[in-house]
């Protein structure tokens, strides 16, 4: 009985926040942004729970182009708040590589320990000091109106030789953090979003919308 409550008492809160639905297929991504947004009034849908099941071919030349071009497709189709996330790691010594194909550029379908692997090998021409990376996001949210609006997010660090960490996910093992003394994936949730790339951008998105509803 008690936990029939708890189910209910859940779901009564769960209906009095803003549904958003994020253009998105990386769980990982939707686990992240719904930790981030915790403490906020926002109730996040995935696309597929939303009706969206199609492919979205992401083929803008920058994280803001292709975040606009998910959040637009998702909401062409079901309307309300949308919202889009689209990050990549920035390598200076790679003029910017891999940027927005981080996700693919080790091959479609590669592994996270491929694509860190890949990225080892383009960078041993030059020594580790140099090593110099950011992590980048762009959130884009399309309103029920349509109007669109996006936020940046920055995180600079160093490429680490070898993985540390089992936090997060994709290059969070091989990013490095100075100031922590340790990779993104060594630091425990609330660390990271603190300082995170996808952190700083969502959650400027988040007061903006707020403050519009």
């Amino acid at each position: 009985m008690r936990k029939e409550v708890l189910n209910q008492n859940k779901s009564i809160r769960d209906q009095d926040k803003i549904a958003v639905i994020l253009a998105t297929g990386n769980q990982d991504k939707v686990k992240e942004i719904t930790e981030i947004a915790s403490d906020q009034r926002l109730r996040f849908i995935t696309m597929r729970a939303a009706g969206f099941s199609q492919d979205i071919v992401e083929d803008g030349d920058s994280f803001a182009q292709n975040a606009l071009i998910k959040a637009r497709a998702v909401h062409a189709k079901t309307g309300g708040i949308v919202m889009a996330d689209d990050s990549g790691l920035s390598v200076d010594m790679l003029d910017g590589a891999p940027g927005i194909y981080s996700a693919r550029f080790a091959g479609e379908n590669a592994s996270y320990a491929a694509k860190i692997s890949r990225l080892h090998q383009m960078l041993r021409p030059w020594p580790q000091s140099q090593w110099h990376a950011a992590f980048i996001c762009v959130i884009a949210l399309v309103m029920p109106n349509g109007s669109e609006k996006t936020f940046y997010g920055e995180c600079r660090g160093m490429i680490a030789k070898e993985p540390a960490g089992s936090n997060g996910f994709g290059y969070d093992p091989i990013f490095y953090l100075p100031a922590f003394h340790k990779t993104t994936a060594q630091l425990e949730p609330e660390q990271k979003h603190a300082v995170s790339h996808r952190g700083k951008a969502l959650r400027a998105a988040c007061h903006y919308l707020l403050a519009r509803l």
